[in-house]
């Protein structure tokens, strides 16, 4: 049931409700002699990739998820990364991996992810998890896109039948999350398009959208003219552009033209507060399945 303002699909509202569900889940587990337990990786000293980390160790603090945290000097080898990956592996108390990106340039994510057991890939990366997800298996799903398809089953935004437009492909978001919404699911069924920087006309594509998602890593890209009137909108973007009034110097903004595309729009997620918050509660949620054994496409099961 929408309990948030009126037109504002709020990320930070339905990311607390989840974390508390999240929370009494792995109380259970832990009860039961598991406690989930998440090791975030991270090779070097990047200021937002530290900040990240801290973020996510304090989020798994507050829910009872075991975090271990575990440092790398930059200059780390890939061999010696996957060597620590393997160790991790094999840790029973250890259920959830997250290799904090990006990586140094002696590094390729691609063997860092492949690395990692689909058993424990809750960042759901791994080519036997995206495999699966195409395949409508249960598997571990991509933190952002699972966030989004929970964000419209929290908002009781209907899928099925509806026409989605996806705007962007990458690997992180956009094709993860048409296939989410192809699943024959009460949260699928969803008539799906995906628009890249080769899509003729996009405008007359994105216009035709009941559900529309900008992934597309573009400040300001969808504009009102791009979106049918009574659309809901997903922005995932966030984009740093300038802005001398501000203290820091620049300001926040996503992929959507938010001025213009809110007054069309049935629902709409801000920037930022929308998907962002979405993001870290799916691995924690994907952290505690994994510690039962589960995929993401399985419900919590929740203390009397």
């Amino acid at each position: 049931m929408r309990t948030m303002r009126t037109g504002i699909l709020d990320g930070r509202e339905i990311s607390q409700k989840l974390r508390g569900e999240i929370g009494r889940a792995a109380t259970a587990a832990t009860n039961a002699g598991i406690t989930p337990g998440l090791a975030t990786v991270l090779v070097g000293d990047h200021p937002a990739s530290l900040s990240y980390i801290r973020s996510k160790q304090q989020a798994c603090a507050d829910l009872g998820i075991h975090a271990e945290d575990v440092r790398l000097p930059a200059q780390t080898s890939q061999a010696e990364l996957i060597e620590e990956l393997e160790r991790l592996n094999t840790r029973s108390d250890i259920h959830g991996i997250l290799v904090q990106q990006p990586l140094p340039p002696q590094i390729n994510e691609s063997v860092v992810v492949s690395a990692i057991v689909p058993e424990k890939d809750v960042d759901g990366f791994h080519p036997v998890n995206l495999g699966r997800l195409v395949r409508g298996e249960p598997c571990l799903v991509p933190c952002t896109p699972l966030g989004i398809v929970k964000m419209l089953e929290e908002a009781s935004v209907e899928t099925s039948g509806r026409r989605v437009v996806v705007v962007g492909r990458s690997l992180l978001v956009g094709k993860p999350v048409a296939a989410l919404l192809l699943q024959k699911s009460e949260t699928g069924n969803a008539t799906v398009t995906v628009c890249h920087s080769a899509t003729n006309d996009l405008a007359s594509v994105t216009a035709q959208a009941d559900i529309l998602i900008a992934a597309i890593g573009r400040p300001k890209f969808i504009t009102g003219a791009m979106v049918r009137e009574g659309a809901v909108v997903i922005d995932v973007g966030i984009n740093r552009i300038d802005d001398v009034s501000r203290k820091r110097g620049y300001r926040l903004v996503g992929d959507v033209d938010y001025e213009e595309v809110a007054p069309r729009a049935s629902l709409i997620t801000p920037v930022p507060g929308g998907v962002g918050p979405m993001t870290v509660t799916m691995l924690l949620y994907n952290t505690v399945q994994a510690a039962r054994g589960l995929s993401s496409y399985d419900p919590l099961v929740l203390p009397a």
